[in-house]
């Protein structure tokens, strides 16, 4: 591996990256060397490895910082810590999960995006599976990824940021435990400025998700971001949360209540769910993906629902009890 001294002279100006990670153990090591000969500095922020990932990032060059891990961990407390470490502070600075890797010419492609439009806060490329087929769960993220370019509400993880931009706006919200990327856009935006999604290659992540266990806990998690930051931010995800109620709560709770009361109305409850899933099937298809894929994709999409509900209703048990927003992990 060679050495972030190792510089050419046409790197992207004044760009540093910061990578945060826990246990990514051969992930991390491709998403430093990735990162060779690209930018001048790196912050690796370590949320309590046991295996070998302070080594390999020292290693590397990169500057390392340890959470104090007796303070519930966020990746945003994570990506926080990773900004303050950086001395002197960049112009720009790229955020990247750890079980990602850059891809060749981004960070200069975001960088010139942002000397180039004064009033983007925030730009973001395409963000892609490195396995897409090595199981049905990857290949449901990997389609995930898949949005427009243009100005955007907001972006995943992956994102480079204005200095000023983001300590004006204070940074992650570190309680957020999912999502805490669309609260961070949502107030940038609220600031005046754009989120901008370019049309080229960013990361390629990692999911590595191979059960279904798995995918439930994401989807939990995911649950649990459209509650915490729908509280913080009341019109955001409102409609994911209208859905889950409805598709999640409300109609299994009509359907047992028709078991005994109406048993006729079953059958418009899974009219209901039919429908649902038809006109999800017909998005997906409109979006370009080929009808074998759309249709299961769009089980999964009706499934998750169910996940979905467990996750909001933990966040308002937490709120209810006054306890830690702990982080609920998929992998």
């Amino acid at each position: 591996m060679s050495h972030l001294s190792d510089m050419p002279n046409d790197t992207p100006p004044d760009v540093a990256v910061v990578v945060i990670g826990r246990n990514e153990g051969a992930r991390l090591v491709a998403s430093l060397a990735s990162l060779q000969g690209v930018v001048r500095r790196i912050v690796y922020v370590d949320s309590g490895s046991t295996d070998d990932s302070l080594k390999v990032a020292r290693a590397a060059g990169a500057q390392v910082v340890e959470l104090d891990m007796s303070v519930p961990f966020t990746a945003a407390r994570a990506r926080n810590a990773g900004f303050e470490a950086l001395d002197p502070m960049p112009a720009f600075v790229q955020f990247i999960d750890g079980d990602c890797v850059v891809v060749q010419g981004w960070i200069a492609a975001g960088a010139v995006a942002l000397m180039q439009h004064n009033d983007i806060g925030i730009v973001a490329g395409w963000r892609t599976e490195i396995h897409p087929d090595a199981s049905v769960y990857n290949g449901l993220v990997d389609f995930e990824w898949h949005r427009p370019a243009g100005d955007i509400d907001a972006c995943g993880g992956d994102m480079m940021v204005r200095t000023a931009v983001f300590r004006d706006a204070g940074g992650f919200n570190a309680h957020v435990i999912a999502a805490e990327d669309d609260e961070f856009c949502t107030r940038v935006r609220a600031a005046g400025w754009r989120v901008h999604r370019l049309p080229v290659s960013m990361t390629q992540h990692d999911a590595d998700m191979h059960s279904f266990r798995q995918w439930w806990q994401r989807a939990v998690r995911t649950g649990h971001g459209f509650a915490q930051v729908g509280a913080l931010h009341p019109g955001y995800f409102q409609r994911s949360r209208q859905r889950v109620w409805v598709y999640g709560a409300a109609l299994p709770v009509l359907a047992i209540m028709s078991l005994v009361l109406l048993p006729w109305l079953l059958w418009v409850i899974g009219g209901l769910y039919l429908v649902s899933y038809v006109r999800t099937v017909h998005g997906l298809r409109t979006e370009g993906l080929a009808l074998p894929n759309a249709l299961h994709h769009s089980l999964f999409l009706s499934l998750s629902k169910f996940p979905n509900l467990i996750g909001i209703l933990t966040y308002h048990w937490r709120v209810l009890r006054r306890s830690d927003m702990a982080i609920i992990e998929y992998k």
